[in-house]
């Protein structure tokens, strides 16, 4: 059996694909006389489109990532899956406006217009491998590619088995993909390594009865497939996850190669794709309410310490790349003290790139970039506390913040979020946040202005309608109504994003906090506070916009032991007590601690939220060399280059 795995656009161009690499390996271990290989069908679409005008590395990232809640990748291919060059224009342009630049529209528009020549050509291509079974993975906007791919493969010979999986098809979105296009014989729903093989076997006994053949398929979990009536069936999911020992290690082969052939190998570093853990530790206690991901199982599974490491050293050993994203949701607190010591000592120069929770010590933050790990995500999303506990994020805007000045003085990269619009959540929530920012404009700030939250399907705000918004008022996003054929219910089984009726802070707020980031974006590569201890006093270097003074000393032992306390968020009473422990019951009053605090709030020293206060000032190690570092990133964006492709200072 020959088995053809296509990843279509708009998947990253930088980085093979997990799943697919995943799929392979599977199909290949299942049974010796299957053959699988990936078709790189993105890196098909650059060589294409550049060939036919301009179209660069940014305007890829735009239509894989950056547009991705606009839905604007997906119209695109959407003309290849209704035959028609200009499926819906209208209804795009009209809705997209006041949205996209006239540039913009105009190449959304040209690309929609040729995207069925490409899939015709794309289709060619898989039918002339004559594989028995193509499988196409979907997942963010490569959904209508995938599906267009299917569409004209089916036209042109009709033999050949089409299966579809990924994240668009978990639940009920992979069941409304099979009851809506025939053309795709089979969806795979939830984790595939033990679904996929199974189903391969089962298309694998042409021998027997119509029957036996139709019992094997309802032995798949979440299997989607069809009757001899044409009448389409949904098994069941799985009831538990895999096991970690089930999660197979990728079979990247052929895609570095395939990559050193295009024209994107001039835009971009390739990296390598590792993953860990699936689920989330914090999740299956706490599920934030916004956040939509893992689909169908939360339960937090993790590969053993030895297992992780050898797989992430021999994918650098076998292709030679040491750019690395760990795609887990939330870092195994355990890898802190069995991998990441075992990387360091490996002598590979590894640049990794991992998501993490906002309370890591600074101990372990130094594990991380001892290791290697230079860009961390740890979900930040807001630095007020009441907004953090509307989301039950379980920290607090003071831990944020140290999260911020902490991954500064260990070097570290931190990229976050800033989210608004959650149910209940009031103006002056915002009011003390707003006005303490230029406070911190020496950190990392949010890679981009505050975006109103999205409701996810598989989010709390989703499922539960006393979380904020009641029955009826959710509808499938605007773009899938310009992008599909579809009635609104089928729609919404598809939908993975939702309109919602606007929550929680006003336009006037929102344009105030704003305004406010986007002056500390401007402000961050000139901007500095650090401090060093030296034992018997504390001295302060600032160069901050909106504070006069450059360089302050402190030296009066109260001063000295607060400062040192607030190393970690504390309220006025704790500080007063714990100075008082350590100054031999000579410490200050509650008063007094106020009285500084208020001072140094002047100062732009501290941060406050919720009662409890934080110093910002970095140890003067890393600051300036990250900062030198966000601007070397920065130009090279505006130049159109890869900065991960920079070397690193």
């Amino acid at each position: 059996m020959r088995v053809l795995l296509v990843n279509m656009p708009w998947s990253p161009i930088d980085v093979p694909s997990l799943a697919l690499g995943i799929l392979r390996r599977c199909a290949t271990e299942h049974r010796p006389d299957i053959t699988a290989e990936v078709f790189h069908a993105n890196l098909a679409y650059t060589d294409w489109i550049t060939e036919r005008g301009a179209f660069g590395k940014e305007d890829y990232e735009y239509y894989s990532l950056s547009s991705y809640f606009l839905g604007c990748g997906d119209w695109v291919f959407s003309s290849a899956l209704y035959d028609d060059p200009g499926w819906r224009t209208a209804e795009f342009t009209e809705a997209m406006r006041d949205t996209l630049s006239e540039e913009r529209m105009r190449m959304s528009h040209e690309l929609h217009r040729s995207a069925p020549e490409f899939v015709e050509l794309v289709a060619r291509e898989i039918v002339g491998r004559a594989p028995d079974v193509v499988g196409f993975s979907s997942t963010f906007q490569q959904n209508t590619a995938a599906l267009a791919a299917a569409k004209y493969v089916k036209r042109l010979a009709p033999h050949i088995v089409t299966v579809m999986g990924g994240a668009n098809c978990d639940a009920e979105q992979g069941a409304a993909v099979h009851r809506n296009f025939p053309f795709v014989d089979y969806v795979v729903r939830g984790e595939g390594e033990v679904a996929f093989p199974r189903l391969l076997s089962a298309l694998d006994r042409t021998e027997e009865a119509e029957r036996a053949v139709a019992d094997s398929l309802r032995a798949v979990p979440g299997l989607c497939w069809r009757a001899a009536d044409g009448t389409s069936h949904a098994n069941a999911m799985a009831t538990a996850p895999l096991p970690p020992a089930a999660i197979r290690s990728p079979d990247y082969s052929g895609y570095f190669e395939r990559l050193a052939t295009s024209a994107a190998r001039h835009w971009v570093e390739p990296k390598l794709v590792v993953e860990g853990a699936r689920g989330c530790w914090w999740g299956e206690k706490h599920h934030c309410t916004f956040c939509g991901l893992n689909g169908s199982f939360m339960e937090f599974r993790s590969k053993s310490p030895d297992r992780f490491y050898e797989e992430i050293t021999e994918l650098a050993r076998e292709h030679r790349v040491l750019d690395m994203y760990v795609v887990d949701n939330i870092l195994d607190m355990g890898y802190v003290r069995t991998v990441l010591p075992r990387i360091v000592e490996s002598g590979y120069d590894l640049r990794l790139h991992i998501e993490i929770k906002a309370n890591m010590r600074r101990d372990q933050l130094q594990a991380l970039a001892d290791a290697g790990m230079i860009y961390v995500q740890p979900g930040i999303e807001s630095l007020n506390s009441r907004v953090l506990d509307l989301m039950d994020k379980g920290v607090s805007g003071c831990q944020n913040v140290r999260m911020l000045r902490d991954g500064a003085e260990t070097g570290l990269s931190v990229s976050w979020n800033y989210l608004h619009g959650f149910p209940d959540e009031r103006d002056e929530d915002y009011d003390p946040v707003i006005a303490q920012i230029p406070a911190l404009e020496h950190l990392n700030p949010p890679v981009d202005l505050s975006a109103r939250i999205a409701i996810e399907r598989f989010s709390p705000y989703f499922k539960r309608p006393e979380l904020g918004y009641g029955e009826g008022e959710l509808r499938p996003d605007t773009h899938y109504r310009f992008t599909y054929d579809l009635p609104e219910r089928e729609l919404y089984d598809l939908a993975y994003v939702f309109e919602a009726p606007d929550r929680g802070i006003g336009a006037a707020t929102t344009k105030r906090l704003n305004h406010a980031l986007k002056a500390w974006r401007e402000a961050y590569p000139g901007s500095r506070l650090t401090h060093a201890d030296l034992g018997d006093r504390i001295v302060l270097v600032s160069r901050r916009r909106a504070f006069g003074w450059r360089t302050r000393e402190l030296t009066d032992p109260v001063e000295l032991a607060v400062f040192r306390l607030l190393d970690q968020p504390h309220s006025p009473g704790a500080l007063a007590r714990k100075a008082g422990e350590r100054l031999a019951g000579t410490g200050p009053d509650e008063a007094a601690v106020r009285a500084l605090l208020e001072r140094w709030l002047g100062w732009g020293l501290v941060f406050t939220d919720g009662g409890q206060y934080v110093q910002v000032a970095p140890a003067a190690v890393n600051e300036d060399l990250l900062r030198l570092e966000f601007m070397r990133r920065a130009h090279a964006e505006e130049e159109g280059r890869d900065p991960a492709a920079l070397p690193v200072s």
